[in-house]
């Protein structure tokens, strides 16, 4: 698609967080399962279910734009992704994977927070401000997310993971 207009990078920006968003949903099981944190695992778990209504708020705007979200790789998410998966094949300690698992995770977050804060001050510029206060509904929710993940390292995962062998 060629891209002469802020509306077509847009709607290839879009396409970019939609393949995203499907990524983490398909990696978000397999993080729950490798935390031995409790909490971090129920943060894991939690997400995924905030994750799947990003996915669906995508799918919304995309029926407005009458437009498919599919046909796009997000390659930064893969990477991002394929660095934590590599991670985790990793032996170590529990506590220790732990810290690596938010360490890897807020990196996806602070991905995701920088990706919706574009197309939100697209869709602004764009006048599509139905399009800006569902995109701000999840950069909220990445934010959140990023501040939950480092609370759990500082309230007590890292000091575990500091422990250690």
């Amino acid at each position: 698609m060629a891209m002469d207009t802020l509306r077509d990078l847009y709607i290839e920006e879009l396409k970019d967080l939609y393949s995203a968003e499907n990524q983490i949903v398909k990696a978000l099981p397999k993080m729950a399962k490798k935390a031995s944190d409790d909490e971090l695992r129920a943060a894991f778990q939690e997400h995924l279910e905030v994750t799947k209504e990003q996915v669906k708020r995508l799918e919304t705007i995309f029926g407005d734009l009458e437009r498919s979200p599919r046909g796009k790789r997000c390659a930064g998410m893969a990477g991002l992704i394929e660095e934590g998966s590599d991670m985790m094949k990793e032996k170590g300690e529990p506590e220790v994977m732990d810290a690596a698992l938010i360490s890897a995770a807020q990196r996806v977050e602070h991905y995701e927070i920088a990706a919706y804060g574009t197309v939100r001050n697209f869709a602004r510029r764009l006048g599509l401000t139905q399009h800006s206060k569902l995109l701000q509904k999840t950069l909220d929710e990445e934010g959140e997310t990023d501040k939950r993940l480092t609370t759990i390292a500082e309230s007590h995962v890292n000091r575990e993971a500091s422990r250690a062998g």
